[in-house]
């Protein structure tokens, strides 16, 4: 039987005997019909089923892959979309980064010139800058981003601010060698530089903070206080008196204790005596402000200048007075004339220098070494922007 089956004729045998010929009885008003249904009817109308049923099949097949088709052709233009809006989001963000970093270094730079001028008096003369056309500078303060070495750009940035941290660490270097040798100038006059830097007197003013750059910054804040001390040391270095007060050679009496000239009982001199010629010029021996003019007792006639943090000298037993109060005076300008006023012995003059109101030796200044007088003249043309005023 299954033998049968394959072959055409078994085949059309197979189907004829599943739609055998049908006959149906219809009885209408006592009349009987009947309707004969062939097998090739029956056939025929189920190949036409058939036909009906795959062609509908196709047509859905053939719909469910052409939406098939349109989701997958949506979800690649998805994808691609989302692909580009995640290339545009990182040029954004390089574009962000090399702008962020540009005015980071542009910030720096602006601090850096701030300091230099606010504690040198004078500008940078070259260091790393961000290049023009970089993005938005100044705009507000930005810290540095981490950069992508993929991008020649922020790498020639980060080369630029790698410079620039390069130079903020030799410029303190710098300073802090520099700072090193005026302390040890002021040291070597007998005076100590904590003293002379705590010393406040005569400065106020309104508060103004420094720039948030500066002090969000701990490096550049560090670097700013640094110059600021060393500004501060040379102002006092070069406030020192260390110029001879007269042109007279000779030392009649030195600090410390002697044996008074008038009672022969010990005393504590303080200060040095210079003998001259009456009417000599007395000279200022460092640049300051005339505090006190006129007599005092025991001292005669008598000169005072002031010469900032803490440091004042005095002189005594003049003749005449050449300033008047309040006046500024340069070092070597002529301030009073030699005279013997007051508890003297004859024409002389009393020099002194007091630091905080104390007398010091005054030997130490008139005797500083060549070195240190180098130090102290660098530090004064310095301040005076280039050239020596005192």
């Amino acid at each position: 039987m299954a033998s049968n089956k394959t072959t055409p004729g078994g085949v059309i045998a197979y189907l004829r005997s599943l739609a055998p010929e049908r006959e149906i009885f219809l009885r209408t008003g006592g009349q009987v019909r009947f309707l004969r249904i062939s097998t090739r009817l029956q056939l025929g109308v189920a190949g036409s089923l058939l036909a009906v049923a795959l062609l509908w099949a196709l047509g859905t097949l053939a719909m469910l892959w052409s939406q098939a088709s349109l989701l997958m052709e949506r979800s690649d233009v998805a994808q691609d979309r989302a692909a580009l809006s995640s290339r545009e989001a990182q040029v954004n963000a390089y574009k962000r980064s090399v702008n962020d970093i540009a005015r980071d270094i542009e910030q720096r730079q602006q601090a850096l010139e701030e300091i230099m001028r606010a504690s040198l008096g004078t500008k940078m003369d070259g260091g790393a800058s961000a290049p023009a056309g970089s993005g938005d500078s100044g705009k507000t303060a930005v810290t540095g981003k981490p950069l992508s070495a993929a991008s020649p750009e922020t790498q020639r940035l980060e080369t630029l601010r790698q410079n620039q941290l390069t130079l903020e660490s030799r410029l303190a270097n710098a300073a802090q060698a520099r700072l090193s040798k005026v302390e040890q100038a002021i040291r070597s006059f007998g005076l100590n530089p904590a003293v002379l830097a705590g010393s406040a007197r005569g400065q106020g003013g309104p508060f103004e903070p420094v720039a948030r750059s500066i002090a969000s910054e701990p490096e550049l804040r560090d670097l700013a206080l640094l110059l600021t001390r060393l500004n501060a040391m040379e102002t006092a270095l070069a406030a020192i008196p260390s110029s001879r007060p007269t042109a007279a050679p000779m030392e009649t009496s030195s600090y410390g204790y002697r044996r008074d000239p008038f009672n022969g009982m010990l005393a504590f001199h303080a200060g040095i005596d210079f003998r001259g010629a009456y009417g000599q010029p007395i000279l200022a021996a460092a640049p300051g402000k005339v505090s006190y003019v006129g007599p005092r007792q025991g001292y005669g006639n008598v000169v005072e200048l002031d010469h900032g943090k803490g440091l004042m000298t005095r002189y005594a037993h003049l003749s005449g007075y050449g300033v008047k109060v309040g006046q500024a005076v340069t070092r070597g300008q002529s301030i009073a004339r030699m005279g013997s006023t007051g508890r003297s012995t004859g024409t002389h003059l009393h020099f002194e220098v007091r630091v905080n109101g104390a007398a010091v030796n005054p030997r130490p200044f008139l005797e500083a070494r060549q070195d240190v007088l180098e130090v102290q003249q660098l530090a004064k043309r310095r301040l005076s922007g280039g050239g020596d005023r005192g």
